[in-house]
């Protein structure tokens, strides 16, 4: 059985994130979407609430789990018995550093291999700092998140948080 690690912070998640678990889901057996704590990157929402919004917005996937996670990626592939790490590429731009990452992490674990994937053109322009900056803005992100999204972001931002 194929499985196949979408680590991320998905502060929040977005349609462009959605779009790739659906390729992934086409692909591979298993997609497993880890949700990292990322504590140093100061997410706008916690990390529950990150897991429980994933899980919502991918619920209609069978072939996909939601986890969160903190720690090393390379460990929580080994705890999770996985190998192949799925990694989005928006723009030329993102790809030197995801290279980075990609190199990183085999040499910390020879065994990982990393598989890049592109989301469709017309949501290869969102990413979820400009979905959170446009929401503490009271700006409308109904375009680029789903539902349950627009809510959480609503109610975090009412807050005044």
């Amino acid at each position: 059985m194929s499985l196949v690690v979408y680590p991320g912070t998905f502060d929040p998640i977005t349609h462009g994130h959605s779009d790739l678990v659906a390729r992934a889901a086409r692909i591979f057996d298993r997609v497993l979407v880890a949700v990292a704590a990322s504590p140093g990157k100061r997410p706008a929402l916690d990390l529950d609430t990150r897991v429980q919004l994933a899980r919502q917005v991918l619920a209609h996937h069978s072939n996909v789990e939601v986890v969160g996670f903190d720690g090393l990626l390379t460990e929580f592939l080994r705890q999770q018995q996985a190998r192949v790490i799925l990694r989005g590429l928006r723009a030329v731009s993102d790809f030197e550093y995801e290279l980075q990452l990609a190199n990183l992490n085999r040499a910390m674990s020879s065994e990982v291999e990393s598989v890049f994937l592109t989301p469709s053109e017309h949501l290869s322009f969102i990413a979820s700092t400009l979905v959170r900056e446009v929401a503490s803005l009271g700006g409308d992100v109904s375009k680029f998140v789903h539902p349950c999204v627009v809510d959480a972001l609503k109610k975090k931002y009412a807050s005044g948080a």
